[in-house]
């Protein structure tokens, strides 16, 4: 597909060079449904990154923006910081039966802000107050954030440069998997914590994703999650999962951890939680760890009420009953039987694919390979990103509402983009 020249003189002389996304997709979108985008030329995309996992069920999806529509139509609280409001009792009462009490978890419900990252320094700042101890224990690869605290904790070199100053109290340890399986589980993990000379401080947490996303779709076995529980159980450390990206059920289950049959102490929600798109994040923890004193983690933009809305529409439209968690986990089938097909024609080229749900990566032996793909896929049509600490990764989040009709044209098209650059 032939795409025009980007009216970009605007973006490119006031808008800072930080930005990212668009260098890979040179056009500009004017409206979007569903699985589709389109640009102000009359270009059409189909979205297979979903705002990178915040539009699980689609842009503009009709049922929820029906529901933001009439909120505001009755000038419902747009803006009321941490106070109590219809929206906000919706969301959690909808929450709670929904999410909550059918999974047996009591856990409290934080409203920090809006952010994923935001999210995160309030689940390392609560484990820090609770245990009393600095240390915290991330993986290789792993991705929670772009502020001090959440990069401490990320792996990838460049976004750690970022910070421009030292990332302390975080320490890495291989990811399920890591060392290719030469190495039992967590090995070297617990010969530090059982040597006084090791030079670990004892830590108050252990920080996971049960998918990094970020880190190049790597999936850790359920196995490998629940002895990680039982070593934090051991050693008194509190387990945070963040599921900023892998959780409402861009996994199958809501949570991404379920699978494992795992309570994690703290769990971290972002991206889709709000179902809309709108900034919304949570921070879920155990009701003995609500030691926070009022105002102790605030922010101006937690209580961003119209993401309730649309948060409480999504809960109810989609997690009433199992049907999307098992919806998810066919239409992933159908991604995992296309995926195979591409490496079967690529072997020869190093290919392999990894995830689970609706998640999933792509990779090749040449490691440039996977921009490549993505830049010519978004010529004919199609938006898919990399990830992975190279860009090695293709990378394909497409919204759990696309249909298989939708799955498979998108499909088509990457491996098109496969053939023609591969």
């Amino acid at each position: 597909m032939a795409t025009t020249p980007v009216a970009t003189s605007v973006f490119e002389t006031l808008e800072s060079e930080v930005r990212s996304y668009c260098r890979g997709w040179p056009t500009v979108f004017e409206s979007a449904r569903g699985c589709h985008l389109h640009d102000e030329d009359g270009h059409a995309y189909l979205d297979f990154f979903a705002g990178a996992g915040s539009l699980n069920y689609g842009h503009n999806n009709p049922v929820l923006k029906r529901a933001l529509l009439d909120y505001l139509e009755r000038d419902g609280v747009t803006h009321g910081l941490d106070t109590h409001t219809v929206a906000k009792r919706e969301f959690l009462e909808t929450f709670q039966r929904t999410i909550l009490a059918p999974r047996g978890l009591d856990h409290k419900v934080m409203f920090p802000g809006p952010t994923g990252t935001n999210a995160v320094e309030a689940a390392l700042k609560l484990a820090r107050k609770v245990k009393g101890r600095e240390a915290i224990v991330s993986f290789t690869n792993a991705f929670h954030g772009m502020s001090l605290g959440s990069l401490a904790v990320t792996g990838n070199a460049f976004k750690r440069a970022g910070a421009g100053v030292p990332l302390v109290h975080g320490t890495p340890m291989p990811f399920d998997n890591y060392l290719d399986g030469k190495v039992e589980d967590f090995l070297w993990f617990e010969r530090l914590l059982r040597d006084p000379g090791s030079g670990l401080n004892r830590p108050a947490a252990v920080i996971v994703e049960t998918v990094q996303g970020e880190g190049g779709i790597n999936v850790a076995r359920a196995e490998w999650l629940r002895a990680l529980a039982e070593l934090c159980r051991r050693w008194d450390m509190l387990l945070i999962v963040d599921d900023v990206q892998m959780g409402c059920g861009r996994t199958g289950a809501f949570f991404s951890f379920e699978e494992a049959g795992i309570v994690p102490d703290v769990v971290v929600l972002s991206k889709s939680i709000s179902g809309y798109g709108l900034p919304m994040a949570l921070t879920l923890f155990r009701p003995e760890l609500d030691v926070w004193e009022p105002g102790e983690h605030n922010g101006t933009f937690r209580g961003n009420n119209p993401a309730f809305v649309t948060a409480t529409a999504a809960l109810e439209t989609y997690w009433a009953d199992g049907g999307t968690e098992e919806q998810t986990l066919a239409r992933g089938r159908q991604v995992e039987e296309a995926l195979r097909e591409i490496v079967a024609e690529h072997r020869r080229r190093g290919a392999e694919y990894r995830g689970r749900g609706l998640a999933w990566g792509l990779t090749f032996t040449d490691r440039g390979h996977a921009a490549r793909i993505c830049s010519r896929a978004f010529e004919l049509g199609l938006l898919v990103e990399t990830s992975g600490p190279e860009s090695e990764v293709v990378k394909l989040l497409p919204p759990l509402t696309a249909t298989p009709e939708e799955l498979d044209e998108g499909l088509r098209v990457l491996a098109r983009a496969v053939d023609e650059t591969v």
